[in-house]
């Protein structure tokens, strides 16, 4: 009696073990028809965009991109500064001495580009009149709703932002440079001091977002400063400003980021970015934090979601995009230590997938740094360090979620 329980009581069991085996199989299958009747953006590298540029010119660090109401694409890049392109980028390597061969020249540092890809206008630098300050180290282009072109900057003295005609005329100058000069410090390593209290100035921006209907610029303050200041874009006077989790900004040092520290209370420099979505939330990027921050248009703190919060250094969260759609269901990330494009679902700000690692072909990235989208949905991304280039990738409609870390060549 006691074998036929016990035969009984192992057939049972292994009848137990066999259902759950049975449902954890077919929860599996379902799993997977699940995760490939997910949708998502799907891009495709455009290894023939842009076009090559006249006179042998060559972008530096590309740091800044723009797309005006044309679907013209505005970037702006460092090959004029000193040291930005080494000798061997070089045709000639320093003033006055002697052309060592036809490559290659500077490009300007505004260049534009039409949707074919074609360099259509260039212009920038110091006027020779000193009529404007030109950035010592230009960062971030925008141009708004009425055709004009601002960029920021982030050298030493950079404490203002400057407009522009499209074609370069200039037109304003708000901030002036060496405001955050310590009194006294004048001399060959002068010292600067961040203030995020300043109503007049600013400490080294990283880029614009232009909100049309208000009338109103969002400032990434950026490099030196730690806060996001709304500007009116006729004056350029700031109206409001805000740190972190909508408090008042505290440019106190806060150090090298530790992924295991608690949560740090202010932004850290950069603040890299602040765009503003058709619903009216602004996504602020936190670089070095890993994270973005998001606040309603009077800087309300809404909530924060953190990408790759093991990275150091230069940080993942870089820049930010939304689709073309009414809803923008999707923002786009620009991360650029790990050399992704990040894709979310922009309402739970779930990462879908993320496409390109670092390299140097088609598709890859080294230092990416700026992304932007135009009226078709098509992404467009800058690179900074080594990368100094431009990359399209167009729009192939939606469908199944590819396999990350992967460049999104045709027929991947």
């Amino acid at each position: 009696m006691d074998r036929v329980t016990k035969n009984r009581k192992l057939y049972v069991g292994a009848a137990f073990v066999a259902i759950l085996l049975a449902l954890g199989a077919g929860q599996a299958l379902l799993d997977n028809a699940s995760a490939q009747t997910k949708q998502a953006p799907r891009f495709e590298v455009d290894p023939f965009w842009p076009k090559p540029m006249p006179n042998n010119w060559v972008m530096g660090m590309t740091i800044g991109i723009g797309i005006s109401s044309d679907d013209h694409v505005w970037v702006i890049h460092r090959g004029n500064d000193p040291g930005n392109l080494d000798r061997t980028e070089l045709a000639v390597v320093k003033e006055g001495a002697p052309r060592v061969g036809e490559c290659c020249n500077p490009a300007p540092p505004v260049l534009e580009f039409d949707a074919a890809g074609n360099l259509v206008g260039s212009w920038g630098g110091q006027p020779k009149d000193n009529s404007y300050d030109w950035p010592e180290s230009n960062h971030g282009i925008v141009v708004d709703h009425k055709g004009f072109v601002w960029i920021g900057g982030n050298g030493g003295p950079d404490a203002h932002i400057l407009k522009f005609t499209r074609d370069g005329k200039f037109v304003a100058q708000y901030g002036k440079k060496n405001a955050r000069l310590k009194e006294g410090a004048a001399g060959a390593k002068p010292t600067f001091v961040p203030n995020s209290m300043d109503m007049d100035n600013f400490g080294r921006v990283a880029k614009i977002f232009i909100d049309p209907k208000a009338n109103e610029g969002y400032v990434a303050d950026g490099y030196f400063n730690k806060r996001v200041a709304v500007i009116d874009l006729d004056n350029g006077k700031i109206k409001r400003f805000w740190g972190a989790y909508g408090s008042q900004p505290d440019d106190a040092p806060l150090g090298p980021y530790d992924p295991a520290a608690p949560v740090a209370k202010q932004f850290r420099t950069p603040v890299h970015c602040a765009e503003v979505s058709n619903d009216g939330f602004v996504y602020v990027c936190d670089r070095p934090n890993d994270r973005l921050q998001i606040f309603t248009k009077d800087g309300k703190f809404v909530k924060e979601v953190f990408v790759a919060k093991e990275t150091r250094a230069d940080g993942s969260v870089w820049d930010v995009a939304f689709s073309k759609d009414p809803a923008q269901k999707y923002l786009y990330m620009a991360d650029g230590v790990n050399e992704h494009v990040r894709v979310f679902d922009r309402q739970s700000m779930t990462e879908l997938y993320n496409f390109g690692y670092g390299g140097r072909q088609p598709g890859m990235f080294l230092g990416v740094h700026s992304i932007a989208t135009d009226s078709k949905g098509n992404i467009y991304t800058t690179e900074t360090y080594t990368g100094k280039r431009l990359q399209k990738f167009t729009l192939k409609g939606e469908g199944a979620i590819p396999k990350s870390a992967t460049p999104p060549w045709p027929g991947m």
